[in-house]
């Protein structure tokens, strides 16, 4: 497998076509108890080009943070296509490929920054931050350097990488979150409020960041509550409206 240090960047659609075109999403959960299928997201269709953010904003509980689950493949939607142009150039739906479809593009093209970061409870925010470049074949000095780097850059201080990040404030959770999704270079990004409990210098870090990948040529779509901060970095704003819960005795389909 060869190593990253000897990889030029990703080639970003030179032609142009969307890396990511959402048409119809919709995603029910149907509560077993109480009889209701709660909609988390319906109708809804975008599509985002290389070095383009599109921001999802709407109030808390609109489904916003489930697009984002039905795009990384956490969730299966309830209907549409979610079709992803790979960098070998082929458009796959998300929403019907394979376990091992999704997993490759993981590890290479499709990285996410969830609210919460999940990690092995004992590894240290060093080794967090390195794994996606050391399970690409990058060595572990060379990934460990990389990750230093893009740490220090963030706002963790050295003294905090080689202690576990469960034991680090919300804050400095999220940039090892922020680190550990950016290390590689991906094709298309999934931001789940990356600024949200980050102090203003950190935020701004971050924001810097999210700028230098949209440079890069990622493709990005980012949940965000704070909506000047979605206008000032986002091509397009889309709206996701508070469901209706509606009482039901069928499980859906």
């Amino acid at each position: 497998m060869p190593t990253l240090r000897n990889l030029s960047p990703l080639p970003y659609n030179e032609s142009g076509q969307p890396v990511l075109r959402i048409a119809g999403l919709g995603k029910e959960f149907y509560l077993h108890e109480q009889g209701k299928i709660v909609p988390s997201a319906k109708g809804l269709s975008f599509e985002v080009r290389a070095g383009e953010l599109v921001a999802l904003v709407g109030p808390s509980g609109a489904g916003k943070s489930s697009v984002l689950k039905c795009i990384y493949r956490t969730y299966l939607p309830s209907s549409g296509q979610i079709l992803y142009r790979t960098e070998a150039g082929r458009e796959l739906d998300l929403a019907a490929a394979s376990e091992s479809e999704i997993l490759a593009l993981r590890e290479r093209e499709i990285g996410a920054v969830t609210q919460f970061l999940h990690c092995l409870p004992r590894q240290s925010a060093l080794d967090v931050t390195a794994r996606p470049l050391i399970r690409l074949g990058e060595t572990p000095s060379i990934a460990r350097e990389k990750a230093r780097q893009l740490l220090i850059r963030l706002g963790v201080p050295a003294p905090l990488h080689p202690i576990a990040p469960a034991t680090f404030s919300g804050g400095e959770r999220q940039r090892v979150n922020i680190a550990r999704s950016v290390i590689v270079p991906r094709r298309l990004l999934l931001l789940d409020e990356p600024t949200a409990s980050l102090d203003p210098a950190a935020r701004d870090r971050v924001t810097g960041i999210i700028l230098e990948e949209k440079r890069r040529g990622a493709a990005i779509v980012a949940v965000f509550h704070d909506l000047a901060l979605a206008g000032k970095l986002a091509e397009r704003t889309i709206e996701i409206a508070q469901p209706v819960i509606a009482p039901t005795m069928k499980e859906p389909a």
